[in-house]
């Protein structure tokens, strides 16, 4: 996989060490590439503070070529197809779009759907 594109919920699982961790671990060091908004730390810290884990959080990131929330991307994301998206996930499927990511590693069905519209790939490993 050359470019691929993670939202917050596989590093999530993996924070989390969900039964999928070891999967996502296998496919994220597979990509040449893995690409992230940074609105994925925010969304990864947020999640380590509350369950207390904090600590895993710098490890899971290092790697990840981050996106900067940017104007064109706010821009984009109020309107990109479909409507069902939620407004979060909108902002990653605006910059995964807008890097031309090849992939898209996610576990929201509905983000999934949009982003396999949008002619990605979807990776959500088992």
């Amino acid at each position: 996989m050359d470019r691929l594109y993670i939202d917050t919920s596989p590093l999530g699982r993996v924070l989390l060490s969900e039964p999928d961790a070891a999967a996502i671990r296998s496919a994220l060091e597979g990509s040449q590439s893995r690409i992230a908004s940074r609105l994925t730390a925010l969304e990864l810290r947020r999640v380590a503070l509350r369950e207390g884990v904090a600590d895993r959080v710098e490890a899971l990131l290092e790697g990840i070529a981050f996106v900067p929330l940017q104007e064109h991307l706010l821009v984009a994301a109020e309107t990109i197809e479909p409507s069902t998206v939620a407004t979060l996930d909108a902002i990653h499927l605006a910059t995964a779009v807008r890097v031309r990511a090849d992939a898209i590693m996610t576990y929201d069905r509905r983000l999934a759907a949009a982003a396999h519209d949008h002619g990605l790939q979807v990776l959500a490993p088992t």
